[in-house]
């Protein structure tokens, strides 16, 4: 015996947890289904802070999304009475003349520029002296340049995955994890979601599981979608107050030449110790999410410390806390890949998100959600239609 709903969404990490309880939102029957038991440490929404900001270097297609987003997160914040979402702001700093790249798009930092003049997002342009002044424990260089954004900050991963669950729980969606789904067949009239444990059948289904996704989907997505070992390490200041988050943002900095040469870091959160660090790498990649090394080492997190932080963070030393894996699914160009999936009418595609997806998630979710109960498309998400995979195939 089948169970049967308006809408099956398949994963349930950032998008899927998102979309899940936007469907149950509308009004939709819906079910969430999920290997693990969400939030947790096997996939990408993980490891307590993710960045969010509004003006998006990686493309002004993104802007609207993280508009949107942040609005939803401070909504999904009354009705939950979770803290989602920490306005610190954040430091994007680089030569402003070195054009580096970040998430597959050079002079990252004037791209965010533009994007911050073209939507009227509050910033500030800050010279090296002026950036050193505001923000003594960056040692920022004189040939290099800062973007602040005051009303960026971060988000609570873990708390953001919880909170929409709950809600599409309390709104009658249900949820069916520590199933691992084994195909997705289409029927008449609808399409069938088969698990190790049960059989579901609905009008359509979200694939939005991430590392898994290229398994499920096959074909192209498996070809182009790959899996890349990400890790985040925790540092003990020598002075926590200094890096409280009224005075330390999160910061991208973009340093050098060559693409691993930028890194990224967070304020010490309330009720948290560390500062935690982390960059990212695209050169090594894993063939299926069984494959991934899911621990994370000191001598990672020494050699992070030496490559970016040695010079550039005033007292913040090679106290070494704690580190963390995860793990990012990459598409070309590390672009956003959402839709209807071209061979299958049926089947909406919610991955990748490439390694920047977490602060758009909110938006992606109610998007996805009325495509899925039989909205037009939504402008929002054609930049990222998943037939671009075959035309760059």
């Amino acid at each position: 015996m089948s169970e049967t709903a308006d809408l099956i969404v398949v994963g349930l990490g950032a998008a899927g947890a998102a979309t899940l309880y936007q469907a149950a939102r509308r009004g939709a029957s819906a079910v969430g289904i999920d290997r693990h038991h969400p939030p947790h440490d096997q996939g990408s929404s993980h490891g307590e802070t993710r960045i969010t900001r509004q003006a998006i270097g990686e493309g002004e297609d993104y802007v609207p999304l993280a508009l949107r987003a942040h609005d939803l997160w401070r909504e999904i914040e009354a009705q939950s009475g979770e803290s989602l979402m920490l306005n610190c702001g954040a430091l994007l700093i680089s030569p402003l003349d070195l054009g580096a790249a970040h998430h597959g798009k050079h002079h990252f930092l004037q791209r965010t520029i533009a994007a911050a003049k073209t939507f009227g997002i509050g910033h500030e342009v800050l010279s090296a002296a002026e950036a050193r002044a505001r923000f003594p424990m960056l040692r920022v260089g004189e040939d290099e340049t800062a973007y602040f954004e005051p009303g960026a900050g971060l988000l609570y991963p873990e708390r953001c995955v919880a909170a929409q669950l709950a809600l599409a729980e309390r709104l009658g969606a249900r949820q069916r994890l520590g199933e691992a789904v084994t195909g997705i067949e289409p029927i008449t009239g609808g399409v069938a979601v088969v698990t190790d444990k049960a059989r579901y059948e609905a009008a359509r289904v979200v694939v939005a599981a991430g590392a898994w996704a290229p398994g499920l989907l096959g074909g192209v997505y498996d070809e182009r979608l790959i899996l890349h070992r990400q890790t985040q390490h925790w540092f003990a200041p020598e002075d926590a107050s200094a890096f409280a988050p009224e005075r330390f943002p999160v910061f991208i900095w973009l340093h050098g030449r060559t693409p691993g040469d930028w890194f990224y870091g967070f304020p010490i959160i309330p009720d948290a110790a560390g500062v935690k660090i982390a960059s990212e790498q695209f050169d090594v990649a894993t063939p299926t999410p069984d494959d991934l090394d899911r621990t994370a080492s000191r001598e990672e997190a020494v050699a992070i410390h030496d490559r970016h932080v040695e010079g550039r963070i005033e007292g913040l030393p090679p106290a070494w806390l704690r580190s963390k894996a995860c793990v990012y699914t990459t598409a070309p160009e590390s672009r956003f890949i959402i839709g209807r999936d071209p061979g299958r009418e049926r089947v909406i595609v919610v991955s990748a998100c490439s390694g920047h997806g977490f602060k758009h998630s909110a938006a992606i979710g109610e998007a996805v959600a009325g495509l899925a109960l039989g909205d037009a498309a939504p402008a929002v998400l054609a930049p990222f239609d998943p037939a671009r995979l075959t035309a760059i195939a």
